[in-house]
This record gives structure tokens, sequence and C-alpha cells, in this order.
């Protein structure tokens, strides 16, 4: 008997060990975080260290030791899996189709900054003295930030403010840079922009004054003009993920608040210089940024108007083949608001801005109000409907005006998807491409990564979305072509204007790393595959 105990013994073993690695296979364990594994198919797919590829030439990252499964464990995952996995491979042979061959010329106004970033709960607390959340058009005293912080905390939206008291700005810096969890960065829109048409492979010219030290933390192709200051301005990033509590409040999303006390950069102090070079230059591409600086600044009277003017005409001066593109932001005050519609935007071919100031424009042009918050999450058809009602009006606008530009591209971006409108047969091409780009780079820059990695993403957009909240049609996600894009017909004034519209989903990053920067690393991608 025991002589039969120890021959089964090993094969009972054996058998269990197959029944137990059978099981596991066929119902693979889930990370307790509640983000999912991805495997590899030993078969078709290439494996490389810890990435995965070949899944549609996707570059799916692994958290474990490579585990072998398989092919059909793909067919156990749910719909959002699959959508997640290969649409972020189809977006990528997208993105890689359009490779930049020739280095175009960008050129990039106005401004730089030393960004100091900071949780903002570490920095700011909440006590129920502060009082109710309410929106100040600068900022003066401690309590006016807490007011001004919670007022767009609770909606998860992006604010920038300026501080009109120096020393207090300064107190709160130097605390927030006593922090061990605090770092800082070059920052501004321009730099980023910039930093980002860089790495895409473009020649940049880029119009800001900044110390010595912070044109170090720029790469060396980038050409900087405008001159040296003692000091940089500094700008304070009060950062906060998704569904964090502040008091009462709870975020809707991942954002910032921005709080700054600039010198240079309402005063655009660099465009002078940036106009002795740009003849020579010659950019492909010429970009206007950086003017919500100038929003609610106490500038002497008519000075503001004095600067926006000459940006005006640095923008009229530029080739007819040059195409020019305003990069909007956080502006809340009307009168700022209505300049741009006269002095800025009937200059530009193009514009780029995420879906609150999508909502702020939309409301001046058709309103004639300002919109302080919006939904931080809106319906594709939403902004699709604000999208043709600001090309509409924009185009209306501008046809009187003399020496201004057709508007022919517009990019709205969103936490959850990407949506890219432009005129048929215009200067633009690869709006499919664009978007899909944008949509990656979104995911990149918030991570902190140049990878994809679909264990730290999710998509957050519906399955289906109508093309207008009015008379659309619904559109499905569809797995094999990730990036939407359909022609329609805008009527203005009697003129039937073909265009094309493209909607891109993104991998939502679920660990964030840094939300500040985002917009305009989103917009320059857009924008390379499209000059």
């Amino acid at each position: 008997m025991t002589n039969v105990i120890k021959l089964i013994a090993p094969l009972f073993i054996i058998v269990c060990m197959f029944l137990a690695t059978w099981i596991y296979f066929k119902n693979p364990p889930q990370e307790k975080s509640g983000y999912k594994k991805y495997f590899c198919d030993f078969k078709s797919i290439f494996m490389d260290k810890n990435v995965c590829y070949g899944v549609n030439d996707a570059s799916v990252k692994l958290n474990s030791k490579i585990k072998v499964l398989p092919k059909d464990i793909f067919k156990g995952m749910n719909n959002l899996e699959t959508l997640e996995l290969q649409s972020t491979g189809l977006m990528k042979k997208l993105e890689n189709k359009h490779e930049i061959k020739v280095r175009p010329k960008v050129a990039i106004g106005y401004g730089a900054c030393a960004d100091v970033y900071i949780d903002a709960k570490s920095l700011l607390h909440y006590s129920s003295l502060n009082g109710q959340p309410q929106h100040f058009d600068e900022i003066n005293n401690h309590d006016e930030l807490l007011k001004s912080f919670a007022y767009y905390f609770r909606h998860g939206a992006a604010a920038e403010r300026y501080m009109s008291d120096d020393k207090l700005f300064n107190e709160i810096v130097d605390k927030a840079r006593s922090y061990s969890s605090s770092y800082s960065a070059i920052g501004g829109n321009a730099p980023v922009m910039a930093m980002r048409f860089s790495k895409e492979g473009c020649d940049v010219l880029l119009a800001a004054k900044m110390t010595a030290s912070l044109k170090l933390m720029l790469p060396d192709d980038i050409e900087v003009v405008g001159g040296e200051v003692e000091h940089d301005d500094v700008h304070l990033i009060l950062e906060y993920k998704r569904g964090e509590t502040w008091g009462p409040y709870t975020s809707a999303r991942a954002n910032r608040y921005i709080l700054h006390n600039d010198k240079n950069n309402p005063m655009i102090s660099s465009l002078e210089e940036f106009d002795k070079i740009l003849p020579k230059f010659k950019p492909n591409l010429f970009i206007v940024g950086g003017l919500q600086m100038m929003d609610s600044y106490p500038f002497g009277p008519g000075i503001r108007k004095q600067r926006l003017n000459k940006i005006k005409q640095q923008m009229i001066n530029q080739l007819s083949s040059t195409k020019v593109h305003f990069e909007m932001a956080s502006f809340v005050e009307k009168n700022m608001l209505f300049d741009l519609q006269d002095m800025i935007i009937p200059y530009a071919d193009s514009l780029g801005m995420n879906e609150q100031e999508a909502a702020n424009l939309y409301n001046t042009l058709y309103y004639g109000n300002v919109s302080l918050v919006a939904d931080s999450s809106p319906r594709v058809a939403t902004i699709l409907d604000y999208t043709r009602t600001l090309f509409k009006l924009i185009r209306e606008k501008s046809e009187v005006i003399e020496n201004s530009r057709s508007l022919t591209r517009i990019h709205v971006h969103t936490l959850a998807y990407q949506a890219i409108l432009t005129v048929k047969n215009s200067i633009w091409k690869n709006t499919m491409a664009a978007a899909a780009k944008a949509s990656l780079v979104a995911h990149r820059h918030v991570c902190g990564t140049s990878t994809i990695d679909v264990a730290k993403a999710t998509l957050i957009m519906d399955d289906s979305f109508t093309t207008s909240k009015i008379s659309g049609k619904r559109i499905a996600m569809n797995v094999k072509k990730p990036v939407s894009c359909w022609d329609e017909i805008i009527k203005n004034n009697k003129q039937d204007i073909p265009v094309e519209i493209c909607v891109a989903p993104v991998l939502v990053c679920t660990e964030a790393s840094q939300t500040a920067g985002g917009g305009d690393n989103i917009s320059s991608a857009g924008l390379v595959l499209q000059i």
C-alpha cells in the first residue's frame, strides 16, 4: 500500500498543478488597485524586457514579470479593456504614419516663468471660517485665495489668477518651496509649447525674457529672443487629483490652480526683439500664446491695448504662407475677452482651447458675458455645437475686418476626447492623425511617461456620441477605427463651407503626475502633424 501511495502521489501533485495553472490562465487575477494586468501572447507578440509589442502595434507596459497566456485571453477581456488596448495601437499607427521628414519652422510667443509645483492640500488648509467659495478677478489677500481656490476646486476647473500683494505672494512661494515634495521647472505657455515642438523635430524660435539659469532648462536647439532679466516671474502651481477632498468639496477631475505675480509677462516684453528676428526666420507656423498674463493686470490707461495692437500687427506682418495659431487660456476679465475678439482672434487661422475656454469664448461671443466655470466633462455634442457656432461667428466677424484671416481650424481638447474641425482643402492636413497624436500626448504628458501604459489608463468617453444636440447623428465607438471623422457643410452668410471633424478618445491617465502644461503639449501635438 505504501508503495502504491509513493507511486500515485507525484502523479496527483502534477495533476493538481496542471489544474491550478489551467484555472489561473482561464481567470487571470486583477490587481488590488483595480488596474488591469495585460499579458503577452507568446506566439504573436514580440517581448522586450517588460514591454509587449504587437497588439495592433501597441506598446503595453507590464507591471510584473511577463506571464505567457493563450491567445484567447483577449477574447475574455471586457469591451473597455479591448478598446483601450486596440485604440492605443491604432492611434499609434496613425501617429507614426505621418512622421515629420522636413523640420518645420515654428515661432512661438510670448513669455516664460519658473513654475513651482506643490500639492494644493499641503499648502492650503481648509477652515469653515474661510466662508463660501467665491470668484475674484485678482487675489488681494489670503482669504480671497482660499475662497477662489475652493470655487474652482469643486468644479475641477483650471484657473490662473494674479496676486497683487508682492510680499504675500513671495511668502506663499517660499512656504511652498520649503516642502520636500515641491519642485520647480520652466513654465509658461510659450516655452512648454516650444519644448514639445522641439521634441517633435521642429526648428523653434521662442520669444521670452528669462534669466540665464532658467534658459539652461530649455533644449539647446531652441533659439530664444527677448533678452535676460535679473529675476524670473514665478508661477505657483497648486495641483490636485480627481476625487480629492478639501473640506466639504470634492474635485470632479485632476487639475491645477495657478497663482502669479508677474512683472515681465503681462507687458509682453520680448515682443520688440521677436519682431526683429521673425522676417529672417520665416516660420511655417506662428503661435500667439501667454496673453492670459494680461488678464486683470493693473495696466496704466491704454497700455494693454497698445501692446495688443503690436501683437496684432505682428500677426498681420506674417507671410500669407505662414499659418497663425492663437492658443486660448483662462480669461475672466470681460474687457480682455472683448479685446481678444477685436484684436487677436480675427488674425488667426487656427484656435486651440480646452472645454472651459471653449464655453467662455462661446458665451462671450454669443451672449456678451463671461463664463467663469463650465462642465469639466462635457458631452461631445455640446463641444461640437460650441465649435460650429464659434467657427460661424468668428468667420462672420472677420469678413468685415481689414487684413483678417479666415478661420480654418479649431482644436478643443477635453479630459475625455480631442475634437478638431478643419476646413476641407485648406492649409491644414492630416486631421485624423493630428487628433490621434493629441490624444496620445495627453496621456503621456499627464502620466509623465513616453510610453502608453494601459494599466494606468481608462476611457471615460461614452461608447457612442451624437454629433449635435439639435439634429446630430449617433456615432458608435469603433475598436478598429478609434478616431471618428466625418464631413459636414456649415452654412455661413449664404456660403456653404465644407469641413472635416475628427473626434479621438483620450486614454485618461489614472495616476496623474502633472496637469499643468497639458493643454500646451496637446495643442502642439495636434498642430505638428498639420503644419
